[in-house]
């Protein structure tokens, strides 16, 4: 079995060092079809990403009867806190409020001075865990929390919330039917490169089948020099993509998104990177089985 997987790896090194301007267009389609590849998912993992960490912003805020005690508000904060679905509480005291509505109107802050600084009534802000953030996360607390004494008003961003949902939804819908025609446009074109480099050894695939070789025995250098191709091409376009991506893509990117730095553009995660890689070897290998089932027949 060794014996055999080296014999069948020296003839693809063989066809490769025999074909190296057909190799090298091999290689090369490969590389960009899978840097096109890259540069895509750089652009939807960064927005998720983005999406994600707005998402945390989603929270309710229940406003609190002014006439409410602070052993009350303790109370009710640590009611509130063992609620399903909820992450965290935070109690924003009148004195609070009145400091942030100070600071909000800037220079007209002047405007409140001589009134009380409780005269604004108590809140809680209520985050959600991750996998509540959602409408019907958010409506099911709501009627929880509408249960409970004390709370006179509730405020969620119920349209804010819909939109941003419409935005996650057609994001991904984006992410998976661009993805897809790229992978599909990529494995076509690879396909097509790889006929051009069995068509050099056409004789050779003549030859061997003349002489009873069995259709395992004839296709598995070109597997192998396929699947060696698009490791290499797997390899080169994740080199180009980072290069790029380092030079380029993460101020584009930062600007692109309206992100004050680009401390928040981050590469593929490590995953993604042997992901690319492995699709370059199954796209040699998809490729290369898709134009030998004709040529091998012969």
């Amino acid at each position: 079995m060794v014996e055999r997987f080296i014999y069948f790896s020296r003839r693809a090194l063989r066809n490769m060092r025999q074909s190296p301007f057909l190799c090298a267009a091999a290689v090369g389609t490969m590389a960009v079809s899978l840097s096109l590849v890259a540069f895509f998912a750089l652009v939807v993992l960064n927005v998720q990403k983005l999406t994600g960490h707005w998402s945390e912003e989603v929270q309710v805020v229940a406003y609190l009867d002014a006439s409410a005690q602070p052993g009350f508000l303790k109370a009710l904060q640590a009611d509130v806190e063992g609620m399903p679905r909820v992450q965290g509480v935070s109690l924003v005291t009148p004195q609070e409020a009145f400091e942030r509505f100070r600071k909000r109107l800037g220079a007209d802050g002047t405007l409140l001075e001589g009134l009380e600084n409780d005269f604004l009534p108590a809140s809680l802000e209520i985050s959600l865990q991750p996998e509540h953030r959602n409408q019907e996360g958010m409506a099911a607390l709501v009627e929880s929390l509408k249960q409970k004494p004390g709370l006179s008003d509730l405020r969620y961003g119920r349209d804010w919330l819909q939109r941003f949902e419409s935005l996650v939804g057609l994001l991904k819908l984006f992410g998976a039917v661009f993805g897809g025609f790229l992978l599909f446009a990529a494995l076509f074109i690879v396909s097509n490169t790889i006929k051009i480099t069995l068509y050099a050894h056409r004789d050779e695939l003549e030859v061997m089948a003349l002489v009873g070789g069995t259709p395992l025995f004839i296709k598995t250098p070109f597997l192998l020099e396929a699947a060696l191709q698009g490791l290499i091409g797997g390899l080169v376009a994740l080199v180009v993509s980072y290069s790029l991506f380092q030079l380029f893509l993460r101020e584009g990117m930062s600007a692109l998104l309206m992100l004050p730095g680009s401390e928040g553009i981050s590469f593929l995660p490590f995953a993604h990177q042997l992901f690319l890689v492995a699709s370059g070897v199954l796209l040699g290998l998809c490729g290369s089985l898709l134009s030998l089932r004709k040529l091998v027949r012969l």
